[in-house]
């Protein structure tokens, strides 16, 4: 699998054995970023997984559709994986599934009602039928030597859970992504009094969701949205559009109930949007009044200002709904009057392609709400204050921070810090790094490659960091390929070089200038005993890149090609 300059230069062969009756746990992702969150957990000679999801590529990966978590150090141990447990229903926990799963298909997948649906239905499009294991909040199952129970946690996205695994070597508590609203649209919140008890059993290591640690307070509650996004559907004169994540149901419950009180029908935009609401209503997670909502094509012949749409694309994704309507690309053409309500926070990476997209829209006419201009979002995460009552519940004797950047690892471990746990047992650690847990003290014990695996098309791994670096350079400066006729003999040029561009300007002079360069390199006396086809194709290529980056300050993707006169 192709990996990231990040990853790790050892093995796990080079890690020492893990001792008798002691845990294993190694982050594979999540850590040092916003997604593709996933931790492997050992003892006795079994592996448990906790989530397996994907992170979105950013503006400098062109071309790649998702990132996933590097399985190199599973890929002897698939015997060994008693289960993999999902905290939640989000890509960026579930995303990666169906990748390990094509491992090996037979894997039990843990989890809540609407977190085994969405996966099931998204394995449905890999033609996989999982074998799943149901669980409810209190629920105890045993997975190989893994003993796990299940905490009730509040989050954007219903039937979220925390997982307390308890082994030999000690009891761990993983949060997954969770807050502490404590008016939750579902009235579900977060159960500190399971958080407390396990606590009294004493939790040798909590693994805390860190994204919002270094915001201070408490998240505000999802129903203090509620007024915004009324007064959007109150006033606004013609068709609204809303977009979201496609399994964020809190919200769109929010918008069904908006659309119902201001007389208006709602559709549903795109694949996954319509999959998975339509998944939430069957479930009963997304109550909707009879009628309210209608298959798109009825919606054309209604009055503008009956119109709600419910649409994918709130990250800036190239080809989601959103985006196409802003580029005017998708069958769903905006004009003056309507209203596009945009009710997701900004992943990290994103800013450019949404205010790229805001932009086009004020362009066109079309009144843009989003989280910086009105009240339509909050965060699904905890932040400081509500990690500290976390920290001042469960007591914990270690603490790895989960779940964000390395400034919000950072900031979490402070707060564990400043509540009491000494700072020699909070380990922040990066993807990758292996923490042993053994006669109650935590330890890092060696790494494994962590790297960042592409999806791109139909294939997984095969794009490399190297040819991510090719596609900048096309798209930053185009592309020259220069022709070599030359003199097998002596690796003179027969014929004047060619120069082909593809965006990138050419100016005679300075190609003429080129040639010059490569003519003199290759009368050098060292160039004409050159038998690789390789290295004389390198030598023009270097030659000319460092002319070019003289004359233009451009650095092109530079091609040679070296045919025999």
């Amino acid at each position: 699998m192709a990996r990231s300059p990040r990853k790790s230069k050892s093995t796990k062969k080079s890690l020492p054995a893990l001792p008798a009756g002691g845990l294993r746990v190694t982050p594979l992702g999540g850590l040092g970023e916003v997604g593709r969150n996933m931790t492997v957990f050992e003892h006795q000679g079994k592996l448990l997984i906790v989530d397996c999801g994907v992170l979105f590529p950013e503006e400098h990966q062109p071309g790649i559709d998702v990132i996933l978590p590097d399985f190199t150090s599973l890929r002897d141990r698939w015997a060994d994986v008693v289960g993999v447990v999902l905290t939640h229903g989000h890509e960026d926990h579930i995303g990666g599934v169906p990748y390990l799963l094509k491992e090996r298909p037979d894997i039990p997948l843990i989890g809540s009602e609407l977190t085994l649906a969405f996966i099931s239905a998204k394995l449905t499009e890999h033609r996989i039928t999982p074998k799943t294991v149901h669980v409810e909040a209190e629920d105890v199952h045993q997975a190989g030597p893994f003993e796990l129970e299940f905490v009730a946690v509040n989050h954007s996205i219903p039937d979220s859970l925390a997982v307390a695994i308890r082994t030999d070597a000690g009891l761990v508590l993983h949060t997954g992504d969770f807050k502490m609203d404590q008016f939750p649209l579902d009235d579900r919140i977060t159960d500190l009094r399971h958080f407390a008890r396990l606590g009294e059993e004493g939790v040798d290591m909590f693994l805390t969701d860190s994204t919002n640690a270094e915001v201070p307070g408490f998240t505000t509650s999802e129903r203090e949205l509620t007024p915004a996004i009324d007064k959007v559907f109150a006033t606004a004169p013609k068709r609204i559009i809303v977009s979201s994540f496609a399994s964020h149901v809190h919200r769109i419950q929010q918008v069904i109930d908006a659309a119902h009180a201001s007389g208006r029908r709602v559709a549903f935009v795109g694949r996954s949007m319509v999959k998975n609401m339509g998944i939430a209503r069957d479930l009963g997670y997304l109550k909707i009044p009879r009628g309210l909502v209608v298959d798109f094509k009825k919606l054309q012949s209604m009055p503008d200002d009956k119109v709600a749409l419910v649409c994918t694309g709130s990250q800036g994704e190239p080809m989601a709904a959103l985006s196409r309507m802003a580029n005017q690309t998708h069958q769903i053409k905006l004009a003056p009057g309507d209203t596009v309500l945009m009710a997701s926070s900004l992943i990290p990476g994103n800013e450019n392609a949404i205010y790229g997209i805001i932009n086009k829209f004020t362009d066109l006419g079309v009144t843009v709400v989003h989280k910086g201009n009105a009240k339509v979002h909050v965060s699904g995460h905890a932040s400081a204050g509500e990690l500290v009552y976390c920290y001042n519940i469960v007591k914990p004797t270690h603490v790895m921070p989960v779940h964000g950047e390395s400034k919000h690892l950072h900031a979490n471990a402070e707060l564990a810090v400043r509540t009491g746990v000494p700072a020699e047992r909070v380990l922040v650690v990066n993807d990758g790094t292996v923490v042993d847990l053994v006669d109650g003290r935590a330890s890092v014990a060696g790494r494994v490659e962590a790297g960042l695996v592409y999806v791109d098309g139909h294939t997984v791994g095969k794009v490399t960091e190297e040819t991510l670096v090719e596609r900048r350079l096309l798209q930053e400066g185009g592309a020259v390929t220069v022709v070599a006729i030359v003199d097998p003999d002596t690796n003179t040029l027969a014929e004047p070089l060619e120069f082909i561009t593809k965006g990138f300007i050419q100016d005679a002079q300075i190609f003429n200038g080129a040639a010059e360069k490569v003519k003199t390199a290759l009368a050098k006396p060292g160039a004409a005993h050159i038998d690789d086809l390789e290295e004389l194709e390198k030598l023009i290529v270097d030659t000319v890149g460092r002319h070019l980056d003289r004359a233009y300050r451009r650095a092109p993707l530079i091609t040679a090609v070296v045919i025999d006169a």
